[in-house]
């Protein structure tokens, strides 16, 4: 009887260490996965990449608007160039943001980015932009930031997005921790 309650206890102890092994794997899958999903469909505002501007231009206008924000343990200033600009769909418009380090030490940052409304996020395809890597900026150091976009057409075959007349593109530094400790976990 000891020898079958072992068994039991042991096979027991199996299954829940298996459990508990796939619970830390999709942890550490969650936000890879939750990144491709949302880069895929456009979901929460996600933009799209792109290797190349639209190989069409639509006659319908359309405004992008820009916002910058630093997350707080950032010792940065970050503002876009302009706030707004005036395009047609499929045209590539070139815009940019101005970041500067505010501390006495380099430190690097790295921006994530949403679309409002977020379901026109799926059309928004970057081909070049600063947050596509980490960005280092030493002490003192203001830099002027690019980022290449256009609006896919494809947005105009949509009736959900036949009232989108303003896209707004925001962004949003927070430190990077890098290898050699760039990040700036206080603000000086």
């Amino acid at each position: 009887m000891i020898n079958e309650s072992a068994k039991r206890n042991r096979k027991t102890a199996m299954i829940v260490s298996g459990v508990v092994a796939g619970m830390v794997a999709m942890s550490f899958a969650a936000v890879p996965a939750y990144r491709a999903f949302c880069q895929v469909t456009g979901w929460g505002g996600t933009v799209q990449r792109a290797d190349a501007g639209a190989r069409e231009v639509l006659d319908r206008p359309i405004t992008v608007r820009f916002d910058a924000a630093v997350n707080n343990g950032l010792s940065w200033r970050f503002k876009p160039e302009q706030v707004s600009q005036s395009l047609k769909i499929g045209e590539t418009k070139l815009a940019f943001f101005e970041a500067e380090n505010q501390s006495s030490r380099p430190v690097t940052g790295r921006a994530s980015f949403n679309v409002t409304p977020a379901k026109a996020g799926i059309y928004f395809k970057k081909i070049e932009c600063f947050c596509f890597t980490e960005q280092t900026l030493e002490p003192g150091e203001r830099v002027s930031m690019p980022v290449t976009y256009f609006i896919d057409p494809k947005l105009a075959d949509d009736p959900n997005l036949d009232d989108v007349q303003t896209i707004t593109l925001a962004y949003t530094f927070f430190p990077w921790e890098t290898s050699g400790g760039g990040g700036d976990a206080a603000a000086e």
